[in-house]
C-alpha cells in the first residue's frame, strides 16, 4: 500500500555510493576521522532533562556534556567546532517529557531536527544491564530512499566505526513507517558458547524527522534539504520519506 517513491535506493546503487565516498561523513565511516559530540540543553533545562543526558553521554563514545547557559545555538556550534567537536546534540523538552533532538554535524552541517517520544531511561526498562565504555556495533536499518541513507549516515556518524566486539554492545537505529526506534542492547552468550541472548542496556526512545538543513543550524537563512509538511498538504498517510 505505499505510494511509490522514485528516491528508493537499491543495494547496488553506484551513484548513492558514490556519493557517500564523498559527503560530509566520509571521513568518520572510512575511520580517518574520530566523532566528538558535545551534548547540551535547552535554556533553562529542567531536572528531568538531565538523566536522559546522562545515559546519552553513555551511548555515543567520545562524547562530553557543557551546560546550555544563556548561549545561543549558532554560539555554541561555534564554540564546539573550534574545540574539534565534530556533532553538537542539543535535547529539547516539551513540559516534564524529552520532546526534540537537535542534531548537528560541525562545521558546514548538515543539521537535522527530530521529536522524540516513547523516551524510556534504562533504570526503567525491566530487566536493564549496564554499559560500559567498549565501543558498540552500530546497525543502520531500513533506511531505503535517498533522504533515509542522508538520515541514517547522519545518525551513524556520531560513532567511531570500529567496534571493540568484546564488549558486546550494539545500537541500532531501525526505521519503520518513518519511525526511527532507537534501542541499545549486549549480547549475553551461555557457558558454552551456542547460545545467545540481548540485554536491553538502555535508553530506548523513537525519533520522528522533522527536518533537515544543508549547513549548520540556521532556521532563518538556512537552506533546507527537506522538512515534514503534515498530511493537510498532501503527504498522505501512504507516503513514507525515509
Amino acid at each position: 500500500m505505499r505510494a511509490f517513491d522514485d528516491t528508493m535506493v537499491g543495494p547496488e546503487d553506484d551513484e548513492v555510493a558514490a556519493d557517500e565516498a564523498e559527503d560530509e561523513f566520509a571521513k568518520i565511516f572510512a575511520g580517518e576521522e574520530r566523532p566528538r559530540t558535545l551534548i547540551t540543553t535547552k535554556i533553562h533545562a529542567s531536572a528531568h532533562a538531565y538523566p536522559f543526558v546522562r545515559e546519552l553521554l553513555m551511548v555515543f563514545p567520545g562524547s562530553s556534556f557543557y551546560r546550555r547557559g544563556h548561549y545561543s545555538l549558532k554560539r555554541i556550534c561555534q564554540f564546539a567546532a573550534n574545540r574539534g567537536f565534530t556533532h553538537l546534540m542539543v535535547v529539547g523538552e516539551r513540559g516534564r517529557e524529552v520532546a526534540s533532538l537537535l542534531l548537528v554535524h560541525l562545521p558546514l552541517g548538515p543539521t537535522a531536527l527530530f521529536r522524540v517520544t516513547s523516551a524510556r531511561l534504562g533504570a526503567d526498562i525491566v530487566g536493564h544491564g549496564n554499559p560500559t565504555r567498549h565501543r558498540p556495533e552500530v546497525i543502520l536499518n531500513n533506511f531505503s530512499t535517498r533522504l533515509g541513507h542522508r538520515v541514517g549516515r547522519l545518525l551513524g556518524s556520531v560513532f567511531p566505526h570500529d567496534p571493540e566486539f568484546r564488549g558486546r554492545r550494539v545500537v541500532t537505529f531501525h526505521n519503520q513507517r518513518d519511525f526511527v526506534f532507537m534501542r541499545h542492547h549486549r549480547y549475553i552468550f551461555s557457558d558454552d558458547g551456542k547460545r545467545a541472548r540481548l540485554q536491553e542496556l538502555g535508553p530506548r526512545f523513537t525519533l520522528r524527522l522533522k527536518w533537515v538543513l544543508a549547513g549548520p543550524f540556521d532556521t532563518r537563512l538556512g537552506d533546507f534539504e527537506w522538512f515534514h509538511r503534515g498530511r493537510q498538504l498532501g503527504t498522505g498517510r501512504k507516503r513514507f520519506h525515509l
